[in-house]
């Protein structure tokens, strides 16, 4: 069963255990995942007295969550008006061909695009729905016509500017 993850929840008490490829996750771990998303760079005894543990199992469980695949890294979120990438805008694209080939190709060269914040295969009247972040519209307009549109496969796109980020980032 390599490469497939089996998971329930099971419910004792008020107590909430998710049970993963046979590792159970309990309070605890639920506990230290929410702080470190609230602040990745929390220190071992930070986050035990954050969570109610005392230092080494603390930092145990935090080896194990790492190694068991729930928590993938850790990263700076940057100030990217600061940067001077003040403008989003959101592109759908429709592709000539969907099939899994196309799909591939689309998808590794997206990857490559230092531009696209995120890029997401969508079910409905378009196939990708990508955020782009540059400088301004006239950067934007250079970064669709030599770069996104030059993507493999890429039949048509539609742009949408953002005008304010209300939410970003899970903040």
């Amino acid at each position: 069963m390599e490469g497939i993850c089996l998971i329930y929840t099971e419910i004792r008490g008020n107590v909430v255990n998710t049970i993963a490829n046979g590792r159970e996750i309990d309070q605890f771990d639920h506990r230290i995942i929410e702080a470190l998303v609230a602040d990745g760079r929390m220190s071992i005894t930070d986050l035990a007295k954050k969570v109610g543990l005392s230092n080494t199992p603390c930092q145990v469980r935090l080896k194990r969550l790492i190694e068991d695949g729930y928590i993938l890294g850790f990263r700076a979120i940057v100030d990217v008006k600061k940067l001077g990438k003040n403008h989003v805008a959101f592109t759908e694209v429709k592709l000539s061909d969907t099939r899994e080939h196309a799909l591939k190709a689309f998808n590794i060269a997206a990857r490559k695009l230092q531009e696209v914040e995120e890029c997401h295969m969508i079910a409905g009247a378009f196939d990708y729905l990508l955020k782009i972040r540059t400088s301004d519209i006239a950067n934007y307009r250079l970064v669709l016509g030599e770069k996104i549109s030059s993507l493999p496969f890429v039949a048509s796109t539609s742009t949408f500017v953002a005008m304010e980020a209300v939410k970003e980032n899970g903040a």
